[in-house]
């Protein structure tokens, strides 16, 4: 079960609370992962690094102590700290003669399918030419307002893993895995080795959000380890300042909690599964069963449309699935509760006679 002799490719990803120490950079931390990073890629395994800390780098260049929750002032603290943190990371890298790249992400990047193949593309390159890409939401740009944001880099790293097709995500955080309760408050609280598969009674165990600049929390972990799931990765949530953590994780030591993987589906369908819907299509009950019977999404089973979409765009449909819909939100409406004959007469030629087919249709 933490046999990782044959482990290929391994995404790390850092939380906030890891890189900083009295509100500066612990440059030493930063130090100390590059070594042990070092240490896994003379063992021959492709690193990916998620990594946080762009906004409290910048907050604590402009003096600022407190937790930031202007959208603008934190888009700033990400524009000025997140070169900064660069600088370190190719600092430190540098002295095991090892390149680095900057990936900045959003959500529309991953939700869009050209895009995401273009990243998935330039990640590869790196790999392959010995680069150690870094990875971090491009927090100057996204917002959740405008429905670009990831929200947390755990998520954003579960989603780096699904896409790398890594065998391991390792979520180093400020303590040492999944308790039964939060050990910080409660002395009898116990330590959860392994997870076969993640349930409520999971999820009841997770805490809240936990420094003051961070996102992410124990319910962000547990949803990264479900996205890593479904690509057949392995996640181990761990104590990120005992020494050689990840060394000894490779090596089998029974350090954190380790997530095991749930049934592993297509590239293309954890692209689906995993995209932000653009609309919403609401369909009747007759629709809902053809399609659990995995048959084509019809636009005679379609009540209504929501939202502003392109064809080939993800879709929700009936909040139950998602799709890719073979037309626009516009083409939807005309289209809603006809028959697939009429498409020809409405649209034009050369059209699809289905709005989605079994293969474009994952539920969620």
């Amino acid at each position: 079960m933490r046999n990782f002799k044959a482990l290929k490719r391994l995404v790390v990803k850092i939380g906030t609370n890891l890189l900083t120490r009295d509100n500066t950079l612990d440059i030493r931390y930063i130090e100390s992962i590059s070594s042990q990073i070092s240490g896994l890629r003379k063992r021959g395994i492709q690193v990916l690094l998620v990594s946080s800390g762009a906004i409290g780098m910048g907050a604590s260049h402009l003096g600022l102590q407190s937790s930031i929750t202007d959208i603008k002032m934190r888009q700033a603290c990400a524009a000025i700290g997140q070169p900064l943190l660069m600088h370190r990371y190719s600092e430190s890298f540098g002295k095991y003669a090892i390149p680095i790249a900057q990936v900045l992400l959003t959500r529309e990047v991953l939700d869009n399918r050209k895009s995401f193949l273009n990243l998935k593309n330039s990640i590869e390159t790196l790999l392959s030419l010995g680069v150690i890409p870094i990875i971090n939401e491009n927090d100057s740009v996204s917002t959740a307002e405008i429905g670009n944001a990831f929200g947390d880099n755990d998520s954003l790293s579960a989603l780096v893993a699904s896409k790398a097709d890594a065998q391991l995500l390792v979520l180093l955080t400020d303590i040492d895995g999944l308790y039964n309760a939060d050990p910080r408050k409660d002395n009898s609280a116990r330590q959860i080795k392994t997870v076969e598969a993640i349930t409520e009674e999971t999820f009841s165990f997770a805490g809240s959000a936990g420094s003051t600049f961070s996102t992410g929390g124990m319910k962000t972990k547990l949803n990264a380890a479900l996205i890593a799931g479904t690509a057949g990765c392995k996640t181990i949530i761990a104590h990120g300042k005992k020494e050689n953590i990840l060394e000894r994780i490779i090596d089998g030591e029974e350090e954190g909690t380790l997530f095991m993987p749930g049934e592993k589906i297509s590239a293309r369908a954890r692209w689906i599964l995993n995209s932000v819907p653009r609309g919403r299509i609401n369909v009747d009950s007759g629709a809902v069963e053809a399609l659990k019977k995995h048959k084509s999404l019809l636009p005679s089973g379609v009540v209504s449309v929501e939202g502003v979409f392109d064809s080939g765009d993800v879709v929700s449909i009936n909040g139950i699935a998602h799709a890719v819909c073979s037309f626009t939100s516009t083409e939807m409406e005309s289209l809603a509760g006809k028959h697939s004959k009429e498409i020809k007469r409405i649209l034009g030629s050369g059209r699809r006679d289905v709005i989605a087919r079994p293969e474009d249709i994952v539920f969620l």
